[in-house]
């Protein structure tokens, strides 16, 4: 379908607010500074009308559909959107013979805006690029998900990708401010007041997010009584305002992966904040609970292993427990976990163990460590010259072979010099130096 101009004047009456206000320049654009200053690129870009076939990618309410049809009227481009949550491919074929059509009665190029472009499946994505190519039209995308994972690689090879950010309560503040003031499609006719400290609580609960704002200051208004918005008035509209958190998307991972290198980096601040972001959006305090589980054996090991009892611990209390006493548990196991020594020595044993359990085939077991249950079996020599530790001074059978003899002389495990592991790495010191006096003697 064809968006009508944004410079023309229509009818706002029902439209939502955040829809009567979209920017019609430039200069009533507010957010995405990096890409948008000036001597920035993409300003560059549209102010001399050398366009290209763009991603937007950034989260909700960061003016990604704004954008697309500010270049295109600010380049002297028709405009055309398609949504992939509803479009197919008959679509896709309706929108190119429009832009051929546009191009060959006028000679204005078009602008093709996909909005949740991440939506289209590979086949649906292929069908734009041979009028890419061919300049049938210029391909605008806006996606909420990594474009990495989201499109194709022959579609993003064709496209340069912007990365969009949230607003910060400057800039949300701003837009706020204009639409109280604008006459025209804003509020400014109804007079309304409301305080500084209201306007910076509903830009708070919008959480970088334009249309949120809008939208809570909009539900203000309806609200407002003789023409102020009350302070109980904000409050009720930003109650239930939950920060951003897509469960098993990009803003997913990159929270559980902060919490994971706050732990590791030891800053039991930092964790204890990616934590409380992460319940207070919604995830589920079980699977943190797991993550910490891992945290406490891949970061932390031997040099205190009580990080991994006390993990467990606070994932049975939430299993049990349930809120708020099994999140303060696991609280307690990060913050915990984030001060103690740090240990990758057991992670980095069993990723090179493991390499060589796959990469060495079916080594065999040392004769003199298999299992002689039968008669058959001690006569073939089965754990015949197996030494019995317990009856070796200090429990330590010095000089015996535990691995295959293709290994014999693999190490994997190397404890570090922090925590427990010093004491442990002093013990497997003094253990070696036996294996070698016996290796000396003769032992086998």
């Amino acid at each position: 379908m064809t968006t009508p101009d944004l410079f023309a004047v229509d009818d706002s009456a029902g439209r939502p607010l955040a829809d009567r206000i979209r920017p019609r320049s430039l200069e009533e654009y507010r957010g995405q500074s990096h890409i948008l200053a000036q001597g920035k690129p993409l300003r560059l870009a549209i102010e001399k009308s050398r366009l290209h076939s763009m991603i937007f990618w950034g989260p909700p309410g960061t003016g990604k559909t704004t954008l697309a049809r500010l270049l295109a009227n600010a380049s002297g481009y028709a405009f055309h959107t398609l949504s992939a949550v509803l479009a197919g491919v008959r679509d896709i074929r309706a929108a190119v013979e429009q832009a051929q059509q546009t191009k060959a009665q006028s000679g204005q190029g078009t602008v093709l805006f996909i909005d949740e472009v991440h939506r289209f499946n590979k086949s649906q994505q292929d069908a734009f690029l041979p009028h890419v190519e061919n300049g049938t039209f210029l391909f605008v995308g806006a996606t909420t998900e990594n474009p990495s994972f989201a499109l194709n690689n022959a579609l993003l090879s064709r496209a340069r990708v912007y990365v969009l950010k949230s607003l910060t309560q400057a800039e949300l503040l701003q837009v706020l401010h204009f639409a109280l003031q604008d006459e025209e499609r804003g509020l400014g006719g109804e007079q309304l007041q409301i305080a500084d400290e209201d306007l910076q609580h509903i830009a708070r609960a919008a959480d970088g997010d334009a249309r949120r704002a809008l939208n809570l200051l909009e539900n203000a208004a309806g609200l407002a009584e003789g023409g102020t918005i009350g302070h109980h008035v904000v409050a009720e509209v930003c109650t239930g305002q939950v920060r951003r958190f897509d469960k098993g998307g990009e803003v997913f991972y990159d929270q559980i992966s902060a919490l994971h290198k706050s732990v590791r980096g030891s800053s039991p601040d930092g964790a204890l904040y990616w934590l409380c972001r992460m319940l207070d959006g919604g995830c589920d305090p079980l699977y943190i609970a797991r993550r910490v589980v891992r945290m406490a054996s891949e970061d932390i090991g031997n040099a205190d292993p009580r990080a991994l009892e006390l993990a467990l611990s606070a994932w049975q209390v939430q299993e049990r427990l349930g809120s708020p006493e099994g999140e303060l548990a696991i609280a307690q196991a990060v913050v915990y976990m984030a001060s103690a020594a740090k240990s990758n020595a057991v992670y980095m044993a069993y990723n090179a163990a493991m390499r060589d359990a796959r990469e060495t085939g079916s080594l065999e077991v040392p004769i003199h460590l298999r299992n002689a249950p039968t008669k058959l079996m001690k006569e073939l020599g089965y754990g015949k010259t197996y030494r019995y530790a317990h009856d070796e001074p200090d429990a330590y059978a010095a000089g015996e072979q535990y691995l295959p003899d293709e290994l014999r002389q693999a190490r994997y495990y190397e404890p570090v010099n922090r925590g427990l592991e010093i004491r442990i790495a002093e013990k497997l010191a003094r253990l070696r130096e036996l294996d070698e006096a016996a290796a000396d003697e003769g032992v086998e």
